[in-house]
């Protein structure tokens, strides 16, 4: 008996939260975290003091690399010879950059990033992630934009026309 009723009820409680659940929320990725003594790969900046903008480069052998924003993680990763010899982006397993509404920990190629807005990161002019087309369009409303990218894997590709 109890069988029998538990699977249903099951099902409608999964629907339920599959319902309840934003895209975003759907998108975001278990982070990595950095702990006081990590460094900016790029630049040398702390990055735990600037949570809002922590980004990491997470290699296939378990190694991995903090940023203190999506513009030094894009630095080391179109100059990886310079910043981790002998490594190739076919050694990457995954980009994490924190989404500026969520919080929350995205891969990159999951996000929107917008330059020449009025946010600042730790380092001043930043590519802002943001996620969706939605938080996009906010986004621009609230703060500009020069250029729009998203992240394929190997290119930051400019987004035109936006959505």
């Amino acid at each position: 008996m109890f069988v029998k009723t538990s699977i249903p009820l099951t099902i409608i409680v999964l629907l339920l939260c599959f319902c309840c659940i934003s895209p975003a929320t759907v998108l975001a990725v278990e982070p990595i975290q950095p702990d006081a003594k990590d460094r900016c790969a790029v630049c040398g900046m702390m990055v735990t003091p600037y949570p809002n903008w922590i980004a990491a480069v997470i290699f296939k052998d378990g190694t991995h690399n903090f940023f203190d924003g999506p513009k030094d993680t894009f630095n080391f990763f179109f100059d990886l010879q310079k910043y981790r010899p002998g490594a190739t982006s076919a050694d990457i397993k995954e980009i994490q950059v924190t989404e500026y509404y969520t919080v929350q920990r995205y891969d990159a190629r999951e996000v929107f990033f917008v330059s020449g807005s009025d946010v600042f990161g730790p380092m001043g002019e930043e590519l802002v992630p943001v996620a969706g087309t939605e938080a996009l369009k906010t986004f621009i409303r609230d703060h500009g934009q020069k250029k729009v990218m998203r992240f394929d894997g190997k290119d930051l590709i400019p987004v035109d026309p936006l959505p």
